[in-house]
């Protein structure tokens, strides 16, 4: 049963083409939402675009997140597209493999910071000005619970993802007069193709910290952002939603 109505709402999902991403434009389409699907994989981006099609509007746009101008330019198209940009899910993301701190290569710390911090801060930068315009928004960012508590071996994707709550809360603030709402959720590791990144020493571990003693379900992911997503949060902004079976302490 989808509780929250989004009709008449244009959501921009990153990373919209695979797993988390996948599940919440899904949600979202279901709940009466039209969808832009933003991702760097254009072939994967084609086979989703015409599955989810059989749901609602869905346009597909290839784009490199951590791009200044493509993600100005790719806004565009979308609002050309759709006419607004109502509900943003900032989902893309890696792990970057697992290592300790001093082994990691700088590189790979680079580029986690780059994807998972610098890209939603790029995408928000060119989306927020048109939400403020509208006089509405909904912003939602997929942090981790790792950003709460710091996994070990995965120092950069524990950094990047406190970053990711700390830029929830600063935009929240700045917005919080304008009809637009910005929270993130910190979930727990859900079994995607992301685990292939990772060690199986550590999903284990991610495993072991879990009460529940089970991988939260990207659906389940999905059913907490439609609520984000809908005019129903109306007085919550800078928040942080957790969903991780327990595991969070805070």
């Amino acid at each position: 049963m989808i509780d929250y109505q989004l009709n008449g709402r244009t959501a921009v999902v990153t990373g919209g083409a695979r797993g988390i991403g996948y599940a919440v434009a899904e949600r979202h389409l279901k709940s009466g939402a039209k969808v832009g699907l933003w991702d760097n994989n254009a072939e994967r981006l084609k086979s989703s675009q015409a599955e989810l099609s059989k749901l609602g509007t869905v346009t597909a746009h290839t784009v490199e997140l951590t791009d200044e101008a493509a993600v100005q330019q790719v806004t565009l198209d979308t609002l050309n597209a759709h006419g607004s940009i109502d509900i943003l899910v900032n989902s893309a993301g890696i792990t970057g493999g697992n290592g300790m701190t001093w082994e990691l290569d700088p590189k790979v710390w680079f580029d986690v910071i780059h994807i998972n911090l610098y890209a939603p801060y790029l995408v928000c930068r060119a989306v927020v000005p048109h939400m403020i315009k509208a006089g509405y928004g909904r912003i939602i960012n997929i942090a981790s619970i790792a950003g709460k508590e710091g996994n070990p071996t995965a120092s950069h994707y524990s950094a990047s993802k406190a970053g990711l709550i700390g830029l929830t809360k600063s935009l929240g603030k700045e917005l919080a007069t304008k009809g637009i709402m910005v929270n993130c959720i910190t979930p727990a590791a859900a079994q995607t193709e992301m685990f292939g990144q990772m060690t199986q020493q550590h999903i284990d571990y991610m495993l072991s910290k879990i009460p529940m003693n089970r991988f939260v379900l990207p659906e389940e992911i999905a059913a907490m952002i439609g609520w984000l997503s809908s005019e129903d949060c109306s007085f919550t902004t800078g928040g942080v939603f957790d969903i991780s079976g327990g595991r969070a302490t805070y």
